[in-house]
């Protein structure tokens, strides 16, 4: 038996529990007529899986079109969860495309602390050099005690080069030389870390504006991607963290990590619904290539309990 798990194997190792969950929660429904009161019991099922309620409406709406069995399955209902989850993802399942001229393309990655941020850059970086791109790190998160010391660990274990300033320093700064410096040695892609402080909005803001002014002056369309990493396990509150930053940092898209730990992986559904913003890649474990860009079938038919394989 290999020892490397295959990429979907890892998906359905990953997502078991959030699985499991939707398929616990709609045991014996599909042993009872399709009225109201079923489809009502199918659609709260849904919207406790963290799918989200319009996408649960959808799946409701689906099954009381009347072109189903009067008493269908629970396979025949996860089936239909699948087609309607699949619909959703496909929508915003797009992996980063390094396409920007001149180079660098200059990736933001945002996130709470705590979410993943800098073992995800350090996850992306290891994608974008299995594709022969060039790589360079920029730790412009001068704040946090650390960062800097994480973020140049791995930049030092998966033999990137890295640009990093004094702690407490200025992130701009840091940035502005590593754009230079990529530019100089030919660099495709640099991605940069940045503070994680929600607690005070108006200090982000200011830093990530000053960041945005600095990089306009050396290529008007950096940066080109600002990526807001999530943690799966947190559940509904990744929601409105995706808010928050929305409307501090320009989000442009997602990458959602964590969700080998949780039960709640539904809410890359209920995301993907909400926000419609791309997700770039989903982490389901600890290893450098356990973050990946993913399959809208292949994750939804997984959710849903309906994959093959899926089900011991």
């Amino acid at each position: 038996m290999s020892t490397n798990p295959s990429w979907h194997e890892k998906l359905l190792g990953g997502f078991r529990r959030t699985s499991d969950r939707l398929i616990g929660n709609l045991t014996g429904l599909g042993t009872a007529p399709l009225d109201d009161a079923t489809l009502d019991d199918i659609e709260e099922a849904l919207i406790a899986s963290d799918l989200g309620p319009q996408t649960a409406g959808r799946i409701r709406a689906r099954l009381a079109e009347g072109s189903f069995e009067r008493n269908m399955e629970d396979l025949g209902i996860r089936l239909v969860v699948a087609e309607e989850v699949e619909k959703v993802l496909a929508q915003v399942a797009r992996p980063l495309e390094i396409d920007a001229f001149p180079r660098p393309q200059v990736i933001l990655v945002i996130g709470v602390n705590g979410s993943g941020k800098t073992t995800t850059i350090a996850k992306l970086a290891h994608l974008f050099l299995e594709q022969d791109y060039g790589v360079m790190l920029a730790a412009g998160d001068t704040f946090r005690a650390a960062a800097i010391g994480q973020l140049a660990t791995w930049a030092e274990r998966i033999g990137v080069p890295i640009v990093t300033g004094p702690e407490g320093g200025d992130a701009a700064g840091v940035v502005w030389d590593a754009v230079k410096q990529a530019t100089a040695t030919g660099i495709d892609v640099l991605i940069v870390d940045t503070a994680g402080r929600l607690q005070n909005k108006r200090e982000l803001m200011d830093e990530l504006a000053k960041i945005r002014r600095v990089l306009g002056r050396l290529n008007p369309a950096a940066p080109h991607d600002v990526v807001l990493v999530l943690d799966a396990t947190t559940g509904q509150n990744a929601l409105s963290q995706i808010e928050v930053f929305k409307e501090v940092a320009g989000v442009t898209g997602l990458v959602m990590t964590k969700l080998d730990g949780t039960a709640r992986g539904g809410v890359l559904v209920a995301a993907a619904e909400r926000y419609g913003l791309p997700i770039h890649a989903i982490g389901v474990g600890e290893g450098m290539t356990d973050l990946r860009p993913f399959d809208a079938n292949e994750v939804s038919r997984i959710i849903a309990g309906v994959d093959e394989g899926a089900r011991k």
